[in-house]
C-alpha cells in the first residue's frame, strides 16, 4: 500500500469516478476504498445494472458514504450535479458508438461537459482521463518497433474505419485544450488490452471472428497486457500522485505474452473453438485488397478490413511500462500467471 501522506488528495476529498460500473470502473471504485478514500461519488448510467458495484461497496463496508448517481453525461444538469464538489475526476466512461458522430457525441462532448461542470461546480485537483492504445497508430514504425507514449498518433481513423480510436482522439484533444485553455490539471492513461474476469470476448490483437470462422493474426505478437486489476491501480494512483499534470502514461503489465501463448491457454479453457492461423503479411495484402474493393464499390462493402487497422492491431510492437513505474510507482500486484488464471478460471477447468 503506498504512503498516502503524499497524495494531492486527502481522504476527505470527495471523488467523482465516471462509468463506475463498467469493468475497470468498478476495480478503480474497489482500489479507491482499499486505499481508505470512501468519499466517492460514482456517476452510472440511468439504464446500467449495478449489481457488481453495489457488491463492491458492500464487500468494502464503505456505503455510508460513497454515493450512486445515476445521470447522463450529454446533460449539463446531470454533469454539474455530479461534478459538484468533487476534486478529483477518474473519468472512464465510454461511448462504443460504431459511428463517427456517435463516438464524437459520446466521447467528446460528453468529456467536454464534465470538464465545464468540474472547473464550475468542484474544486479541481486532477481529471484523470482514461483513454486507449487505439489512438496510437504504428503506420511509419517498423515491426518489433517500441511503442511507448511518444510513438504516433492515429491521423486518419476514418481510414481505419475505426470510430472509437476517432472518439478516443477527440477526448483527448478536449482535455489537452482545457488544459491549455482553463488551466485544466490532467493526466491521460492509455491501456493496453486489458482483461480479467467478466470479460470473455478475445481481444482483436489476436485475432477477428469473422464468417464464423476465428482468424488468428500475428500470432508472434507480443500482446499488450494489463490485469483489470493491475489497470485499475495505475488509473487511481494518476489522480493521487503528485507533480504527473499533462503526462501521458500507458499502462501495460510486465510478463509479455505473445498472441500465440494467449490463445492457446484460451482454447485449453474453451472446448470447441477453433481458429485458423493468419500471417501478418497475407492479412495486411487481403485487407488492401477489401480497402480497394470499397473504394471501387463506392462503400457497398464498407472498408471493415483495411491497412492501416491490419498495422494497428497485427503489426507487432514491443511495450514499455517504464514511464508509469518511475512516475506514478506503480507496478503490476497480480502477475502474469495469476492474472491469466483468474481469467481462465471463468471458462472452467482445463479440457
Amino acid at each position: 500500500m503506498p504512503d498516502t501522506s503524499e497524495f494531492i488528495a486527502t481522504r476527505a476529498d470527495r471523488i467523482l469516478v465516471t462509468g463506475a460500473n463498467g469493468f475497470i470502473g468498478a476495480r478503480v471504485v474497489d482500489c479507491l476504498l482499499q486505499y481508505g478514500f470512501d468519499n466517492v461519488r460514482c456517476l452510472v448510467r440511468s439504464s446500467s445494472r449495478l449489481d457488481a458495484l453495489e457488491r463492491t461497496i458492500a464487500g468494502a463496508g464503505a456505503g455510508s458514504r460513497v454515493e450512486i448517481v445515476r445521470g447522463d453525461l450529454m446533460s449539463r444538469a446531470d454533469c454539474e450535479r455530479a461534478a459538484d464538489g468533487v476534486s478529483v475526476v477518474y473519468h472512464l466512461a465510454a461511448g462504443f458508438d460504431k459511428s463517427f458522430a456517435g463516438a464524437f457525441m459520446n466521447s467528446a462532448l460528453t468529456t467536454r461537459n464534465l470538464i465545464e461542470a468540474f472547473l464550475d461546480r468542484g474544486r479541481p485537483k486532477r481529471f484523470v482521463n482514461v483513454s486507449s492504445f487505439a489512438v496510437y497508430s504504428n503506420c511509419t514504425m517498423r515491426r518489433g518497433a517500441l511503442l511507448d507514449e511518444t510513438a504516433p498518433l492515429e491521423t486518419a481513423p476514418q481510414q481505419r474505419h475505426d470510430a472509437y480510436a476517432f472518439g478516443k482522439l477527440s477526448q483527448e484533444q478536449i482535455v489537452c485544450d482545457y488544459g491549455k485553455r482553463r488551466g485544466l490539471k490532467y493526466a491521460i492513461l492509455r491501456p493496453g488490452t486489458v482483461f480479467g474476469p467478466g470479460k470473455k470476448d478475445l481481444s482483436g490483437r489476436i485475432g477477428v471472428d469473422t464468417f464464423g470462422v476465428f482468424l488468428h493474426i500475428g500470432g508472434g505478437n507480443a500482446l499488450p497486457l494489463t490485469y483489470v486489476d493491475n489497470c485499475a491501480e495505475a488509473v487511481v494512483l494518476a489522480g493521487l500522485v503528485p507533480g504527473v499534470d499533462g503526462e501521458v502514461f500507458n499502462i501495460v503489465d510486465d510478463e509479455v505474452r505473445t498472441s500465440r501463448q494467449f490463445l492457446r491457454a484460451y482454447k485449453s479453457r474453451v472446448r470447441g473453438f477453433r481458429s485458423i492461423r493468419l500471417p501478418y503479411a497475407l492479412a495486411y495484402g487481403l485487407s488492401a485488397l477489401w480497402e480497394e474493393y470499397s473504394e471501387w464499390s463506392q462503400g457497398q462493402l464498407p472498408a471493415a478490413f483495411n491497412r492501416r487497422r491490419a498495422a494497428a492491431e497485427w503489426k507487432g510492437n514491443t511495450f514499455s511500462n517504464q514511464k508509469a513505474r518511475q512516475r506514478l510507482g506503480w507496478k503490476p500486484r497480480v502477475s502474469m500467471p495469476q492474472a491469466l488464471e483468474r481469467f481462465l478460471g471463468q471458462f472452467g477447468r482445463p479440457s
